[in-house]
């Protein structure tokens, strides 16, 4: 019994430790400026995978085309939007992202696809450190 003890605890917190982060918690790094000044190039972020309703205002963790990418929503589901001088309205469950750092951002204002739905947000951010 004394030698399952020696390796059971440490077993049983390495799963909770994976189940925390797996299902919890998400953590990142922001390896450009497009976020500045909010989030610095080489910041660390903590997102929350479980989260209420998202609004605009809001940093997000989103898939990309197969990337993970931080943004900043600038409209939610029913919003109006100008784009190229076209207006737009931000379907259900869907959200037009911009980066902090229009300069630097490659964002909604560029995509062939200009919304992130609901389903391809991975997290809220919840801390950073820059």
């Amino acid at each position: 019994m004394k030698k399952t003890g020696t390796w059971l605890f440490p077993a049983v917190v390495m799963l909770f430790t994976f189940l925390f982060l797996k299902y919890m918690f998400l953590l990142g790094y922001v390896p450009t400026e497009s976020m500045e000044p909010t989030l610095k190039r080489g910041s660390y972020i903590i997102g929350c995978r479980i989260y209420s309703d998202l609004e605009a205002g809001d940093i997000i963790i989103f898939r990309h085309d197969g990337k993970l990418l931080v943004k900043r929503i600038a409209a939610v589901a029913g919003e109006t939007i100008e784009r190229n001088g076209a207006i737009l309205t931000v379907p259900e469950d869907c959200y037009y992202v911009l980066g902090d750092n229009a300069e630097y951002s490659y964002d909604s204002r560029f995509w062939l696809e200009p919304f992130v739905e609901g389903k391809h947000v991975v997290a809220k951010l919840f801390w950073h450190y820059n």
